[in-house]
């Protein structure tokens, strides 16, 4: 365990606990501040496990050291992220034909939609990069 580096997972979680163990009264206010900190400065996972060793519960998982942090872009699109891509980018449409609309039916004659259409087109690829994801199956092995 000792040089792996700590995830942004890991030190978070690290800071769960920390905070849980101040409500639960087991730190005081400070000391669960200086854990914190030094918790979001730890570099490597050695530097983590201290700052929980003395509270109750789970300590950092060593199957968390040795397995690789599933990236978010494996699988198709939840049902529901997939309601809610559906909703943004209706909204969006509409949006852009109100907007067409009001160019066309004004006395600009440059297309100053293109402007808003570009922030809305991206706000669309932005929450489809975004959207949570279904996990994948395994590879099955080719026989």
């Amino acid at each position: 365990m000792s040089g792996l580096r700590a995830s942004d997972a890991e030190r978070e979680s690290v800071a769960d606990r920390l905070r849980a163990a101040a409500a639960d009264g087991r730190l005081t206010i400070t000391e669960a501040d200086d854990r914190q900190a030094a918790a979001y400065a730890a570099v490597t996972r050695e530097e983590l496990v201290p700052l929980t060793a003395d509270l109750p519960g789970e300590p950092v998982p060593e199957t968390a050291a040795t397995e690789p942090v599933p990236r978010r872009r494996g699988g198709p699109l939840t049902t529901a992220s997939r309601r809610r891509l559906a909703v943004h980018a209706a909204i969006v449409g509409v949006l852009v034909v109100f907007l067409v609309t009001r160019w066309a039916m004004g006395p600009v004659a440059f297309f100053w939609p293109a402007w808003p259409m570009l922030w809305l087109g991206l706000s669309v690829l932005l929450h489809h990069r975004w959207a949570p994801r279904a996990a994948t199956a395994p590879p099955r092995p080719v026989s």
